[in-house]
């Protein structure tokens, strides 16, 4: 069983940064597509950034493009997400996802972990 286990979250300051890690057990990943996505406070869930975890293509939004960079440790099973200049926009809880489509809908990802919360301060 697939299981998707994010952790790494907490408080930052406006400017500074962060890393979230995403542990990935129960399956071979080689030919998933692993995603970010961050939900705040009200809002709907959006898309923040892929990696195809067997070629490590990525792809980002363009609210997070040259400040976010996510990465995968294949030995580890790990996919992480370093955030640079973070904004206080960047507070929500980040969800680890995988799938086989991927992209930067939801309905790309099959599997789910709990989430991460991330708060930025200005």
């Amino acid at each position: 069983q697939v299981q998707l286990v994010e952790s790494g979250g907490g408080l930052g300051q406006a400017g500074g940064s962060l890393r979230i890690s995403c542990a990935a057990s129960g399956g071979s990943f080689n030919n998933y597509a692993m995603g970010w996505f961050r939900q705040a406070p009200g809002k709907e869930r959006e898309f923040v950034a892929t990696i195809i975890w067997g070629g490590g293509r990525t792809a980002y939004a363009d609210s997070v493009k040259g400040r976010f960079t996510i990465s995968r440790d294949n030995i580890k099973n790990t996919m992480y997400l370093q955030m640079n200049s973070l904004k206080p926009e960047d507070t929500a809880d980040y969800y680890c996802a995988a799938g086989r489509i991927g992209g930067s809908m939801a309905s790309g990802y099959f599997h789910w972990g709990q989430g991460t919360q991330v708060t930025v301060s200005s």
